[in-house]
């Protein structure tokens, strides 16, 4: 099967899988006891713990290999799924939650970067001529298709009984692993055996590699710096607006938290089709970075200060389209200029700095929910993400070689302008640096 099918399959029934839960998590947990606070701080936990292992799996990614990376993912959080159902059936507290979610963020890390890695080594081996933009953009939109079916069904099953998504996850999951199984092979990434003595070895090489390839080349520090700020209000905001539309909505209805998510889901795949449809027509990554980035900011404000269901769920669906440009687009960014062998250690790097403003986001927003209200927390927080956009756009008077839009390194010219950013001229994408 060609590499980019795999990855397609792969990524559409794992978001399938993880997507069951999405729409009714906080539902869940406040069910469970938990107040809004100690929902989010659960939820810190949860990407407390993808912080605290990005590093170790990125190891082990880049060291045994991204296959084996995945198929360590999907086990670990078939298993910590049905522990959620066990801790809400036997009314444990917020420090169970917390503790079972660091380990289903270990769950994640393996997932994180290594499937992204494998796909690019793959491409690479059978000589792929194509743009990796369209790649990650069409396996965005696959995904979002399937994250479409999973926030659905997750919200019917949800209406029936809130632990019936989550034991449902957990039998895809293990469904998903036999999938991956048979259909992914490591090409073009040789994997090498690692002995626990030589791990905080390996570990020192990954931090090198991290500052090497990321924090030190000031295009890519850039664009993690603008992750966390994005992802400090988005991991938040992602899962708040549950309750939030809810209480808009003056009814407990848990199917329609799932058909809203359902909706947001639609709209990130119309972000990702625009990804597809605009890089033909624009040369430069990080004019979508901008746009999307900008508009991101005006519609999270608008779903703060809603005072209609409906307005803030047209709000979070552009904010939703936003993210759908945004994600593909600083995939092929960071991949464009990566080594193989750092590949994976240096996206998981950028995931951790997303994560690391996850963790403030979701207890500082979180403890401005309580205090004041969920509304609050969109008007603050979708405002501070206007930090993001002056650091896109630090990234493109930077001229990296890897924010032009073209195949095998071709120089795009194209009418950026047009849009209100001016084009930087004279840049050869043949001297294409290795940042991440």
């Amino acid at each position: 099967m060609h590499p980019a099918l795999t990855y397609y399959l792969i990524a559409g029934l794992f978001t399938l899988s993880s997507a069951l839960i999405w729409g009714v998590n906080t539902l869940f947990l406040l069910d469970a006891g938990l107040d809004i606070l100690g929902v989010f701080l659960a939820n810190a936990a949860f990407t407390a713990g993808m912080v605290l292992f990005e590093v170790p799996t990125g190891v082990f990614a880049d060291t045994a290999g991204r296959r084996a990376s995945f198929l360590m993912s999907v086990a670990l959080l078939a298993v910590t799924t049905l522990l959620y159902v066990l801790a809400a059936r036997t009314g444990a507290g917020l420090l169970v939650f917390a503790g079972i979610s660091v380990f289903m963020g270990l769950g994640f890390t393996f997932y994180s970067g290594a499937v992204e890695a494998w796909l690019v080594d793959a491409l690479q081996h059978i000589g792929f001529e194509g743009q990796l933009d369209r790649v990650f953009a069409r396996g965005s939109m696959i995904s979002g298709a399937a994250m479409l079916l999973g926030t659905i069904g997750g919200g019917v099953l949800g209406d029936l009984d809130l632990s019936l998504p989550y034991m449902m996850r957990s039998v895809m999951l293990v469904a998903v692993f036999g999938v991956a199984w048979l259909t992914m092979r490591d090409l073009g990434f040789s994997s090498r055996a690692v002995s626990l003595s030589q791990v905080p070895q390996e570990m020192l090489g990954v931090g090198r590699a991290s500052l090497e390839y990321g924090w030190r080349r000031r295009p890519v520090r850039l664009v993690m710096l603008a992750s966390a700020v994005q992802s400090g209000f988005m991991t938040w905001g992602f899962y708040a607006w549950q309750p939030y539309f809810l209480e808009l909505l003056g009814r407990d209805a848990v199917w329609v938290a799932g058909a809203a998510a359902s909706l947001i889901a639609g709209a990130m795949i119309v972000g990702n089709a625009i990804v597809d449809r605009v890089s033909a027509l624009c040369g430069r990554r990080t004019t979508l970075l901008v746009w999307s980035g900008a508009a991101q900011c005006v519609a999270a404000v608008a779903v703060g200060l809603a005072t209609s269901f409906w307005v803030a769920l047209a709000g979070m669906a552009i904010v939703a389209v936003a993210m759908g440009v945004t994600g593909p687009t600083k995939q092929a960014y960071l991949h464009a200029s990566v080594p193989s062998a750092q590949r994976a250690t240096v996206i998981s790097f950028d995931s951790m700095f997303g994560n690391g403003g996850g963790i403030v986001g979701q207890v500082g927003l979180g403890w401005l929910a309580r205090a004041q209200s969920i509304g609050i927390g969109y008007v603050v927080g979708g405002a501070f993400t206007a930090v993001a956009v002056p650091l896109y756009l630090g990234v493109r008077r930077r001229g990296a070689a890897s924010d032009l839009i073209g195949a095998d390194g071709a120089v795009v010219r194209a009418p950026c302008a047009a849009q209100g950013i001016p084009e930087i001229a004279g840049v050869d994408a043949r001297s294409r640096q290795p940042a991440a």
